[in-house]
């Protein structure tokens, strides 16, 4: 699958995935786009082995993973995020599940965070926006997983205040998307996207001039 892109900072990375047509795919695309995949293992043991000998810019880790195939790369992750606070996070998962964002969330450190789900990869090129988006310390989180916490929450709260178009501009927000991609998105102006901007925060009692305004939103959304 070809990758139309420049790529301005190749990354160190590491990918755990169990299922091995996903993670040659990954690695694929990883290495079109410029990347340097330093290890692709297959379980959250090998994940943690690589790390301690040679931690990376981004590890890309799937939840379930053996031998359980429970939350095996979850836990590897927290792990590496405690003892390698500076490597980005970017999970995977086949599911919508709002205990992984939640886990996810309450991470430490100065490295990014991503939680996308697996059919995302499919979509090289927003795949590959996030991963920079998380290598330069943001959150990302997909959009499936946002739509639904604006779903489940849309009737409480100060989130009932929202109006329609506060909530898609909420929902691209947590994409970390910039304001100028939400309203290209959203076909209005940047200024309007502003003003949305600055509603939401009002109305959610959120810092404006927050440097990680997705976290914020999300946090919140987490209730």
């Amino acid at each position: 699958m070809p990758v139309a892109r420049t790529v301005s900072a190749p990354l160190r990375i590491v990918v755990a995935e169990d299922f091995a047509l996903l993670r040659e795919g990954l690695v694929g695309i990883l290495e079109r786009a410029g990347h340097t995949v330093l290890a692709a293992v297959d379980t959250a043991e090998g994940l943690l082995a690589f790390v301690r000998h040679d931690p990376p810019d981004v590890v890309i880790t799937d939840v379930r993973m053996p031998p359980g195939h429970s939350d095996e790369g979850l836990r590897a992750a927290a792990a590496i995020r405690a003892a390698h606070p500076d490597v980005a996070i970017l999970v995977l998962s086949q599911y919508v599940a709002d205990a992984y964002l939640d886990a996810l969330l309450e991470a430490e450190g100065p490295g990014g965070t991503g939680y996308l789900l697996k059919e995302r990869v499919g979509h090289v090129r927003e795949f590959l926006d996030s991963l920079d988006r998380v290598a330069r310390g943001g959150l990302v989180v997909d959009p499936d997983v946002v739509r639904q916490l604006l779903t489940r929450r849309r009737d409480a709260g100060p989130l009932a205040a929202l109006t329609e178009r506060e909530r898609e501009v909420l929902s691209l927000m947590a994409e970390g998307r910039t304001n100028s991609s939400i309203a290209e998105a959203l076909v209005v102006s940047e200024a309007a996207v502003r003003k949305h901007v600055g509603n939401i925060f009002a109305k959610l009692d959120l810092a404006p001039d927050s440097d990680r305004r997705v976290s914020a939103v999300l946090a919140w959304l987490r209730g």
